[in-house]
């Protein structure tokens, strides 16, 4: 039948910036979908603690008004996205982000801030997956294709509707059909198992940044760093830190 067929997780953050060690959580969705359809949903509203930009408020729409008297703390709101994840992870059941490395690194730099438990607790010391990340999977079978790889552009690609682009819960549902989609498309994805899926994306993720790298410096950025760590990074000090 094929892990796409089964239970997904989508999974997706709204934040206040575009670096994960300092930008803060807006808003997150948890989306159940099976056979490309939701089945369920989880979404939080934060009050992140910091202004929101408006270059932000022009992505998500969520403005400072909003979040400042409709949210929860932030740190409550990290926490329960942590502990909802953990929960499915812990049944074997894989969790779908676009950019994985963002959200993943995002959430993990937001539990740390707040003195909480890390993902890697939370599931008794394990490895933090099986995570499926269509971005990933996507550089890596049609690696050479020009254009845009935004979320958008590849849904139009894959012929997965995209409708509320930049709410959490619209890009998390979007996310986890983009990767059946792609997984329909090239069925040597469609066959892996999960966690064997999860340590593929691994080594696709440290290739296309070691590539991205020297691209890079070959165009006058000679001190480029890119950071190949894949589904997460753990930030050794984090802004605003408790």
């Amino acid at each position: 039948m094929g892990w796409h067929r089964e239970l997904l997780i989508g999974f997706d953050l709204e934040t206040t910036g575009t670096d994960p060690a300092t930008a803060r959580i807006v808003t997150a969705a948890v989306v159940e979908v099976k056979g490309g359809e939701p089945i369920g949903r989880r979404e939080w509203l934060a009050d992140p603690g910091v202004l929101i930009p408006q270059d932000a408020v022009a992505v998500h729409g969520i403005t400072n008004e909003r979040a400042s008297a409709l949210g929860r703390p932030a740190r409550e709101v990290a926490d329960e996205t942590a502990d909802t994840l953990a929960g499915y992870w812990r049944a074997g059941t894989p969790v779908v982000a676009y950019n994985a490395a963002f959200d993943l690194s995002l959430l993990a730099a937001e539990l740390r801030r707040h003195g909480l438990r890390p993902l890697s607790e939370r599931l008794g010391g394990a490895e933090t997956g099986p995570v499926v990340d269509p971005l990933t999977i996507d550089r890596a079978v049609d690696r050479y294709r020009r254009g845009k790889r935004t979320l958008g552009a590849v849904c139009e690609l894959y012929g997965v509707v995209l409708s509320g682009a930049h709410e959490a819960g619209a890009d998390a549902l979007a996310a986890a059909r983009v990767a059946v989609a792609v997984a329909e498309a090239h069925p040597e994805v469609a066959r892996m198992e999960p966690w064997e899926l999860h340590r593929a994306q691994v080594d696709w993720y440290a290739e296309w940044a070691a590539g991205y790298q020297r691209w890079l410096r070959g165009r006058g950025t000679p001190e480029a760093v890119v950071d190949g760590s894949w589904p997460l990074r753990e930030a050794e000090t984090v802004p605003g830190a408790a």
